[in-house]
């Protein structure tokens, strides 16, 4: 199964935190908090934390312009997967994806599915790839983001994860814009 290996040097990774809500601000944004001390506890480097409103078009904007900043290598969005007519997170992160990352919502239902049973139907979170960066939509609810950093992102944004990550491709991620 998965494992580190302590003899590869660990790589911080860049990671941008936006959590998506109409009710919520930074100051009691729990999720956000959740994401952002497990980053930090990680060892890596929070490149940059947001609120925004559940509006398609001003999530996708912000998406675009972490996914353009070359001090960015990851975005975390919590908040916005649900079923609800206001929940737009999903579609505006897919307006983004060059490529989507299927089983990151495979993997993540059946983590959640330990937790919360057959409710995990309900979470559409997904993973996907834009301009050479990471971007994964993960549900509002602090549960959630601690199952998908605890049991998927802690180790696939670890370069010394085995057998193999999210870090140690990032340099083929953006290749088909560099062939001629």
């Amino acid at each position: 199964m998965s494992r580190i290996d302590e003899s590869k040097d660990f790589i911080p990774v860049r990671i941008a935190v936006l959590a998506v809500s109409d009710t919520r601000s930074l100051a009691d944004d729990k999720s956000g908090d959740v994401l952002e001390g497990r980053i930090r506890e990680a060892g890596h480097v929070l490149a940059d934390r947001r609120i925004l409103r559940d509006e398609r078009g001003e999530i996708a904007d912000q998406l675009r312009a972490w996914c353009a900043d070359p001090e960015i290598d990851v975005i975390l969005t919590t908040g916005g997967t649900g079923l609800t007519g206001r929940d737009v997170t999903v579609e505006a992160h897919r307006d983004v994806y060059e490529k989507e990352i299927e089983a990151f919502a495979t993997v993540f239902t059946m983590v959640s599915y330990q937790k919360i049973g057959t409710s995990a139907v309900q979470s559409r979170a997904t993973g996907g790839v834009a301009n050479g960066t990471y971007l994964f939509a993960l549900p509002g609810s602090s549960g959630a983001c601690k199952d998908a950093w605890d049991e998927i992102l802690r180790w696939q944004l670890d370069y010394r994860h085995r057998p193999c990550n999210f870090v140690e491709i990032f340099p083929r991620l953006d290749e088909h814009k560099r062939r001629k």
